[in-house]
């Protein structure tokens, strides 16, 4: 059977999908992959593009008629939120008559923004990896920051105004959800579980053997500096990659905020198809 599957190229998601792609499994699928960023797997997810996605936890908000949320491979953790930077100190009250960029308007980074500074209104979407030049450079005031970039803004000059997953830490005392891997509800039960598994060894797989995933990674990856991406990794491929358990707790109350500001559909959906 073929599965279509899309995930990012940050070094997280090819880590977690270098064996499950690369015949390390005893697998009765075949996986047909496409790199994305993760506001373009958000938007194909839209056009159930994928069997299985990765995609923001604020994107699975519009496609839970749809989507399962798997419980292996998700990005969620304490300390790894996106981060507001910019070429100078700016309060809370300021930031919202600024320009801000940010990497999607379907990423979980904006929905945080949104629920910070819920008045800001100049918004510009880039790509993710233009954020911070795009800062240096004065073409905006602000910008909304995730992936490795949370290890290299300094290098641009740059001072961190808030971290937006210590916000939702202390406001909530629980994880950031960020991202997790969807499947299409139509698959079915047991083929869903049975990919969903097989995302648990594939992350195994690479715990065991990280230098075989490398060249893959850096193939991919937008910074190829090995000690980014060794921090890029631990960061964001924890306990929870492994299996979301506890953490469920978080990606509701993220989705449940969310639908009672009316920034996401309401669903009647459940999160997990099982």
């Amino acid at each position: 059977m073929k599965i279509t599957l899309g995930y990012s190229p940050c070094p997280n998601d090819t880590f977690i999908f270098y064996a499950l792609t690369h015949d390390k499994l005893d697998c009765d699928f075949e996986f047909e992959e496409t790199l994305k960023d993760v506001e373009t797997l958000n938007r194909m997810a839209l056009l159930n593009r994928f069997d299985v996605t990765k995609a923001s936890f604020h994107g699975f908000g519009f496609v839970r008629d749809d989507y399962c949320l798997l419980r292996s491979g998700s990005a969620l953790g304490r300390g790894c939120g996106p981060l507001i930077v910019a070429r100078r100190p700016i309060n809370q009250i300021e930031l919202c008559t600024k320009k801000i960029a940010i990497p999607g308007k379907m990423t979980t980074a904006y929905l945080l923004l949104q629920l910070f500074v819920p008045d800001a209104k100049n918004i510009v979407e880039m790509p993710f990896d233009k954020i911070m030049n795009a800062i240096s450079m004065g073409m905006v005031d602000a910008g909304l920051i995730i992936h490795e970039s949370r290890f290299t803004f300094p290098q641009y000059g740059l001072v961190k105004l808030v971290d937006l997953g210590e916000w939702w830490e202390e406001k909530t005392g629980l994880p950031i959800p960020l991202g997790g891997i969807l499947a299409r509800r139509d698959l079915g039960v047991q083929v869903i579980n049975k990919i969903d598994a097989l995302i648990r060894q594939s992350i195994e797989y690479a715990f065991r053997h990280p230098a075989q995933t490398r060249d893959y990674i850096k193939k991919n990856a937008q910074e190829l500096d090995d000690d980014v991406i060794d921090r890029h990794i631990k960061l964001y491929v924890n306990d929870y990659s492994l299996d979301m358990g506890g953490g469920v707790v978080a990606v509701e109350e993220l989705l449940k905020t969310a639908e009672g500001l009316n920034l996401i559909p309401h669903s009647s959906k459940p999160i997990f198809i099982d």
